[in-house]
């Protein structure tokens, strides 16, 4: 991460968070304080908490579909046993 190149030559798409980071390292007394923007970083290179967003959205969709699909076959059998 250290040159600033990304994968096609221009400048990586998490250099800038890394720079902010690293100078946030360089100046603070403890590394605790530069917590939130090691947490951007790492955000940035792996998306784990955008992934975690979509799956929680998808299984929604996913319930939301089961369950439509089941009132409408109650419904197309008169709703009781």
């Amino acid at each position: 991460m250290a040159s600033g190149f990304g994968i096609h030559g221009g400048k990586g798409r998490c250099y800038d968070t890394w720079m902010d980071f690293s100078e946030c390292m360089s100046r603070c007394a403890v590394p605790g304080e530069c917590a939130a923007l090691r947490e951007d970083y790492f955000e940035c290179l792996h998306h784990r908490k955008e992934y975690s967003r979509i799956n929680a959205i998808n299984k929604e969709k996913e319930r939301r579909a089961a369950a439509e699909n089941t009132g409408a076959k109650e419904e197309k059998s008169g709703g009781h046993h």
